[in-house]
């Protein structure tokens, strides 16, 4: 069954979440890398071939060949599996947006049909809205090291859920990381080099190119503002119009373009676990004063409610309920700050079933998408950071540096420490990857939002994206989880569409709300406040 409104999508994208989350525990280092920043020799223009396909009768598929290597175009060739959603305004059509949804490792192919009604009904009505499988992911030539889907399996179910607690369990968790590095070093090592963001910027200008359009009009979520930097710094005179969504910091993310090894796992860098314990710290103290009916995990006040969740994970680091480990939970607990409404509720009761020492409640499964999920496994996601984002080479320092982290963001130190320990020992270097400058001069200026309480894309990091360009304004989004598409606000969209429409930016400070509390009925939709918004950091 087709999902249909905005709940329904926003539960399955809080799940792809979760996906994404356990993409980004595979991170890399490409510290030889060469900077992609050359010109590359000119390639042809790819021809699309739409046909209706099975993600629905109103979404149109393709699929591209575009070169492996760019800069040797003329060798192996890679597929790009594409789709669209054609503006639904008759006559009022202006061209195409294309969306990345994040990860890295989010198949576009998949999330945006997914995805379709958060977008605003303004923007569906005058965009086609173009996604892809960035290459080495989903439907695209992927990234796959493993024989069969029971391989994969069996691996998954072999490494500690979360992080590893323990000696033992940090032992069994690097044993897993470096056995899946040498079954992708076995499978096809020349596609490990080509899957950089540089290398998807490329894409992303043949795909420009392939549909007709002059200039680009771009929507990027998390990664994907990544992906947007990159690209509008390869090609600042193609920039027609760029939304920048939880924003990653590009300095941080390529160790400021420096060749030695960083001190710091690029989650550190970029503040992610900074983020998770200020938007956590905001969870427990709502949830503290909300009524028990409305946060079950409500301790009666923001204080006893902090001083029970600690209590909760001594008791997990040493009895866990059932499967339900301490590194299991805090790795759920981060996934589930993601988005605000359903996620903060079905935490909260989580966490209360394991307080009173019961196993919680699997969710209720949701609808089957309309086509079967491409493989999506980690190396994917792991494949294209490895290309990018430098990080320790030795399994040994991540303990010290999980302990350290642990001083100033709690739990979430310990897990954001550990989701960037296999890129020590992954295999591959990027042959091109992207490292700045940041700043050239775009035709068209780049609107950045950012979210006050964001637990993967720190508030910060959008300051910082919307500091590093030539030309940007903020948008702050006064509000709680990652990115503004997943937690609605009307005001959010309505500045978006504008500037998507006729390139108009929000007022500089502008600030906008979300459309709903968290743990609260609906209140009146989109408040808006202009002013000083883009001055309060999401953690200190």
């Amino acid at each position: 069954m087709a999902i249909s409104g905005p709940t329904a999508v926003r539960a399955r994208r809080a799940a792809a979440i979760a996906t994404a989350v356990s993409c980004l525990t595979v991170v890399g280092t490409a510290q030889n890398a060469t900077a992609a920043d050359g010109p590359a020799p000119s390639v042809p223009a790819p021809q699309l071939e739409w046909k209706p396909c099975a993600r629905g009768p109103e979404f149109d598929c393709a699929t591209v060949k575009v070169p492996l290597d760019y800069r040797n175009p003329g060798r192996r060739t890679i597929e790009l599996a594409v789709v669209k959603r054609k503006a639904t305004g008759p006559g009022r059509r202006i061209g195409t947006l294309f969306f990345n949804p994040g990860g890295p490792g989010g198949p576009g192919t998949v999330e945006m049909p997914q995805n379709y009604q958060l977008f605003p009904q303004e923007i569906r009505a005058r965009f086609d809205i173009v996604s892809w499988d960035p290459r080495g992911v989903g439907n695209s030539t992927a990234v796959n090291c493993f024989a069969r889907p029971e391989e994969a399996k069996a691996w998954m179910s072999g490494r500690p859920a979360g992080f590893p607690v323990g000696e033992r369990q940090r032992a069994d968790w690097i044993a897993a990381y470096k056995d899946l590095s040498q079954r992708c070093r076995q499978h096809d090592p020349e596609l490990l080099r080509h899957v950089s963001t540089a290398d998807t910027a490329r894409d992303l200008d043949q795909l420009r190119r392939a549909v007709g359009e002059p200039q680009l009009t771009y929507l990027g979520i998390s990664y994907g503002t990544f992906l947007g930097a990159t690209y509008a710094n390869l090609f600042p005179g193609k920039v027609r119009a760029m939304v920048l969504d939880s924003n990653i910091d590009p300095q941080a993310w390529t160790n400021h373009a420096s060749s030695k090894e960083p001190e710091l796992p690029v989650f550190l860098r970029m503040g992610s676990d900074r983020g998770a314990a200020a938007t956590l710290d905001q969870f427990l103290s709502l949830c503290g004063s909300a009524p028990i009916d409305a946060c079950a995990f409500s301790a009666g006040s923001p204080e006893a409610t902090r001083d029970k969740f600690d209590e909760l994970m001594r008791r997990l680091r040493a009895h866990p309920v059932g499967a339900w480990t301490y590194g299991r939970t805090v790795g759920d607990m981060v996934s589930a700050l993601n988005v605000v409404h359903p996620g903060w509720t079905d935490l909260a009761g989580r966490l209360q079933s394991l307080w009173q020492g019961r196993v919680p409640k699997p969710s209720a499964p949701l609808p089957a998408p309309p086509v079967p999920i491409p493989y999506l496994g980690e190396e994917q996601g792991g494949a294209v950071l490895c290309s990018d984002s430098p990080n320790p080479r030795d399994p040994g320092v991540y303990h010290a540096l999980e302990e350290a982290a642990a001083i100033g963001a709690g739990d979430a130190g310990r897990f954001w420490t550990w989701a960037a320990e296999p890129c020590a020992t992954w295999p591959a270097v990027a042959a091109n990857r992207y490292r700045g400058p940041w700043n050239k001069p775009t035709a068209h200026p780049v609107l950045v939002v950012g979210t006050r309480y964001d637990p993967a894309t720190p508030y910060r990091a959008a300051q910082a994206m919307a500091e590093d360009l030539a030309d940007a304004r903020l948008l702050t989004n006064d509000g709680y989880g990652h990115s503004a598409m997943l937690n609605p606000s009307d005001c959010v969209d309505a500045y978006e569409s504008r500037y998507l429409i006729d390139g108009t930016l929000p007022p500089a400070g502008a600030t906008c709300r979300p459309d709903r509390a968290p743990f609260a009925a609906p209140e009146p939709r989109g408040g808006i406040a202009t002013g000083g918004g883009g001055l309060a950091l999401a953690a200190s």
